[in-house]
Formats: C-alpha cells, structure tokens, sequence
C-alpha cells in the first residue's frame, strides 16, 4: 500500500473507539512527550495511533528514546502499564524489510503472553510494508514453524525452550540478530528457565542488544544483569508507594519508635511491596532484611539464617514465612497488608510468642479491610481491639512477664489492631 503524506495523514486512519475510562498514574504521570517525538516512521505512527495509543506512557517515554539509542535497558514495571509497546515501538522502528534475516528476539515465559506480543506487533507494523512477525511456542506443531523459517522471518516472539530448540537445529539462524527482549524477565530467570537463556544468549553475536523488563528485580535478574548487559540504563517506575502506603509507614516508623521490639516479623501481600517497604525501612534508619519466594532459595537460606541469628531487628515478608518457621526471639509480627483469609492470619500471628513466649500482633487496617477483618473475626471467634494509646509489656516483652499464669495465657493470643485511614 502507497501511502501519500500530507499535513492531514492523521485524518486517514482508522482510529479505535477513544477509550475513556479512568487511568491510574502508572499510564498518567507522564513528561508530557508524543510519539512524533522520537523521529519514527510514519508508517509505523500511523499502527500506534489505530491501536488507540495517543500518547507514551511513562514506560514508553522512558525506554523507546534509550531502546533507539541501541543501548541496554533493565526496566521495571508493573504489566497494563505500556510495557509491550515500551519495546515493541523502538524494536519495529529498527527493522530493516530489505534483509531477509531475523532481527529481534522477544522471549516471554508464557504462551499467551507470545501470542499477545505477538497480536501487537502485527497490528502497529501493519502499515511498514512487509515486517514479518512470527510467534513460536512449545506445544504447538514444529514441521509449521520449520516452514515458516524457510520463509522470510525479520521478528521472532518466542517461549525459551521452543526458540533454543529452533536455533540448535540449525533452522532459526540468530546470529544476526541486534535485540533481544526478555518481558517478565524475573520469570525467564528462575530456575526453570535460567539455563536456557544462558544458551540462546551464546548463539547471539556480542554486540546485540538486550532490553529487560520485570516487575521485580530478585538476586537473578541482577546477578543476569551484571553478566550480560553492557552498562544498562535502569528504568524503576515501581518506586513509589500510594498515600494509604505511606501513612502506613508512619505509622510502622511510630510504633518502631514506641514498642520494645526484640525481632518483628512485617507482612505485605505482594513481593513487589515487600522490597519497597524493606527499603523504606533502611530509609527511617531501622535494620531490615526483606525475604519472598521470587528469590533464590539460596539467598533465601542466607537472609533466613541471619535473621534467626539476630543479625537484623526487622523482617518484612510475603506469606512464604508464615509456616513451620520458629524463631523465638520474634516478640512482635505486624500485618502491613491486612490478609485475605482467617487461615493466613492465624499462620501469620503464630510467628510471634513461639513456644509459651509472648507476642504481640498489631495490624494495620484501612477502610478497605473493614470487610476482611470482620470476617475474620467472626471466623477466628475473637475480637481485633483498636491499638491502645499504651501496651503493657508484660504482654510482649521477656523481662516483663508476669508471673501470673491467667495473665500468661490471656497475652499469649497476641492481637492488636490500629486504624490508617
């Protein structure tokens, strides 16, 4: 298709239904670019525009003018954020239709994921002329994928193992390839698939360029990171905790301030707000230690091993360390994210008070957890009490147990509540 250009080319194209629902500001809270803004094709403008994207989002403002430079990219942010096009724009952008080999490689850890990408990328290429985008997975039938190699192939969307099976037959030739993408890269490099990304990186020429994106950035993707990218240029859009958050940790840096802790234990709902939190911590000048299931176990074992040999004061956790785990000198737990269910509660509280010791268990409630805390009162049969102006020691602090033994067992059911509004 020829397509003449004038002022008026916009007038032209065949734009979605403008979608007016309400954004967050992961999508709102940008510099104010455009995408005419880093000198695309208009060909290319024109498949952004008809997919309904206005304007870059914060993701695409800060990696598609990096990702174009050619340099390497660690970004992290949340998904339903633009991450797609964040990579995509820049990756189409760099395409060359006149050489008839494959140019860019996207990994992903999942099939649907492949398949999405891969939807994307046909619709904002549709008017280059020729960009040819092909999504290859595991579980789907590999004479199909071996034609479609056979033919002429510029984009390759990929799960790990098909893709390294591809090129070890010989039939997916990436030696010429000058970007690889790795979306949700702190999947593609947890144990299971680790190994393989290691193999494919060695089949690419060493002057390709790698661009990662990840909701979290556990010790592999930096240990990956330190290996493989050449002076990345780091993107973290994930920094910022939301207004209920941060009066939360007011009121933590508070009770901190106010509690005899001997070691607490602090509980969030997401691995994301575990290592934002940790950090926020370190930031009030608290020692603490973060461990979640997205790291490896054997870091785990280490952050465990200290944290039970008194190395640190302050632990903050996802539901990983709510079972089996003893560690006695534990006298206060802190529910930072309210839990969903009776059971987790219970699991959760349990960590402090350990063998006959007593324990003190404060959770920190907003107006959305109203629900969730009556429902687990009723279930649990018990009474979350709004926090006192003061606590008595004796209920949670060693040399200030009473040696009354109805005191003893009353306190050894810790419960506290405080209200964050």
């Amino acid at each position: 298709m020829t397509h003449r250009f004038g002022d008026d080319w916009k007038k032209s194209l065949l734009l979605p239904a403008k979608d007016n629902r309400v954004k967050t500001s992961d999508v709102t809270a940008t510099k104010g670019n455009e995408f005419e803004d880093y000198c695309l094709k208009r060909e290319l403008l024109m498949g952004i525009f008809e997919m309904g994207w206005e304007k870059p989002s914060p993701i695409q403002e800060e990696s598609i003018p990096i990702a174009l430079s050619g340099r390497d990219i660690l970004a992290r942010a949340k998904n339903g954020t633009g991450k797609s096009g964040a990579y995509l724009i820049p990756l189409l952008e760099r395409i060359d239709i006149k050489k008839d080999h494959i140019q860019a490689i996207v990994i992903v850890p999942t099939r649907e994921l492949a398949l999405q990408v891969s939807q994307i990328s046909i619709q904002i290429s549709k008017h280059l002329g020729g960009v040819k985008v092909m999504a290859t997975t595991g579980g789907t039938n590999l004479r199909d994928d071996i034609m479609r190699l056979d033919e002429e192939v510029h984009v390759v969307i990929a799960t790990p193992g098909r893709i390294l099976d591809l090129i070890k037959k010989g039939i997916a030739k990436v030696n010429k390839v000058q970007m690889m993408v790795m979306d949700e890269a702190d999947k593609l490099l947890s144990r299971d698939f680790v190994v393989i990304i290691e193999d494919i990186i060695g089949f690419l020429s060493k002057n390709r360029q790698i661009l990662l994106y990840s909701a979290t950035f556990p010790i592999s993707v930096q240990k990956f990171m330190a290996k493989h990218l050449q002076k990345p240029y780091e993107i973290n859009l994930m920094e910022e905790l939301t207004l209920k958050e941060r009066q939360k940790v007011h009121c933590l840096n508070t009770l901190f301030s106010r509690l005899q802790i001997n070691q607490s234990i602090i509980f969030c709902n997401s691995t994301q707000r575990v290592e934002l939190l940790a950090k926020k911590i370190t930031q009030l000048g608290c020692s603490c230690f973060y461990i979640h299931a997205k790291m490896m176990q054997e870091y785990r074992n280490r952050v465990f091993h200290d944290f039970r040999n008194g190395l640190c004061r302050n632990l903050v956790s996802t539901d990983l360390f709510t079972r089996g785990i003893d560690i006695q000198a534990v006298n206060v737990v802190i529910n930072f994210d309210f839990p969903k269910n009776a059971e987790t509660y219970l699991h959760r509280i349990g960590r402090s008070g350990r063998f006959g010791h007593l324990g003190l268990a404060i959770n920190l409630i907003t107006a959305e957890d109203r629900f969730n805390l009556k429902t687990i009162e009723d279930q649990l049969m018990t009474d979350i009490k709004p926090i006192p102006g003061s606590i008595d020691k004796s209920l949670y602090v060693a040399e200030f147990h009473s040696v009354n033994p109805d005191c003893e067992a009353e306190a050894s059911h810790p419960g506290g509540g405080s209200e964050a509004h």
